[in-house]
């Protein structure tokens, strides 16, 4: 065999190769979406933020999340866990206060304390183990180390119960950049650093209260998300999916390596939930939802 033969025979085969794994479980494209398709893997547990996807009814919402294989839901409303758990999957997280009205702001106090030992209380009623939380907005007149001594504070209240019945607060980091949607990024937002987040988390020093990591986010403010994925990992409770930009599909057309990112999961041992929480805009919502899990599936 000659050289250039040798050299086109082995571009033929790479190619082919290429082509092979673009179109294969891994790939993110659109055109490879299969409309079959069921996760095969169980490395980590797929689940569905419920709110992307209105104005789809909910119980046809879980339905189909069950034909997919995912096990769980999360962010709906709470009238609906019993129809969720009816079909064989968890709530994988459960709702506590709102991002806006957070610790950070001494004036919601009362409130984040209430909401959250509710959140604690329902999650153990439904089986969850998650509650999640939020720092809230900054406020004018503001001093950052008092609010963040507040959140501390706060969360500290609130930590002895649900220690007690087993629940663990994921504190989620949002990006304070895109202001193109109201759920797209949260401008003012006091937790838009994800490492400054783990330092609250680290500064709480229990078992029970870790970081939301969400991958949009992160990369959106951060970045270097696999990196911090190993950085942070005995830090991190739960996972949150969405293309960057515009919190779209997990296709071609947004920039994270979400097989890379699945993978990098796997490597660092983590195995619990991962939630897709994507705005869809492909014309078939559960198709991408199923691309999604296709995505992901490792």
């Amino acid at each position: 065999m000659n050289r250039r033969h040798f050299l086109t025979t082995a571009l033929a085969a790479t190619a082919t190769a290429a082509s092979t794994t673009r179109l294969g479980a891994v790939s993110i494209d659109k055109a490879a979406a299969d409309p079959a398709y069921v996760i095969k893997n169980h490395g980590i547990r797929h689940t569905v933020m419920g709110w992307c996807f209105k104005p789809m009814d909910t119980v046809v919402l879980a339905k189909h999340c069950k034909d997919i294989g995912l096990v769980g839901m999360e962010g709906i409303d709470r009238k609906y866990y019993p129809d969720v758990k009816a079909l064989g999957m968890d709530i994988s997280l459960v709702s506590g206060h709102g991002f806006s009205n957070g610790p950070c702001n001494p004036k919601f106090r009362d409130e984040v304390i209430a909401k959250l030992t509710e959140g604690i209380d329902v999650a153990a009623d439904v089986g969850c183990k998650k509650v999640i939380t939020f720092t809230g907005m900054k406020f004018d007149g503001m001093d950052r180390e008092k609010a963040i001594k507040d959140c501390l504070d706060t969360w500290k209240v609130v930590l002895p119960h649900a220690e007690k019945k087993g629940i663990t607060l994921v504190l989620e980091h949002l990006n304070s950049r895109d202001s193109s949607h109201p759920m797209k990024g949260h401008p003012g937002y006091f937790g838009d650093d994800v490492d400054f987040c783990v330092d609250l988390i680290k500064q709480i020093g229990s078992p029970n209260f870790k970081l939301l990591f969400d991958i949009y986010h992160v990369s959106i403010m951060n970045g270097d998300v696999i990196r911090r994925l190993r950085i942070h990992k005995d830090f991190i409770g739960h996972i949150h999916t969405a293309g960057n930009p515009g919190r779209c599909e997990l296709d071609e057309h947004q920039e994270i390596n979400y097989p890379a990112v699945m993978q990098a999961l796997l490597e660092i041992g983590y195995h619990d939930f991962v939630a897709h929480e994507f705005i869809p805009t492909w014309s078939d919502p559960v198709l991408a939802l199923r691309h999604a899990a296709m995505v992901c599936d490792v």
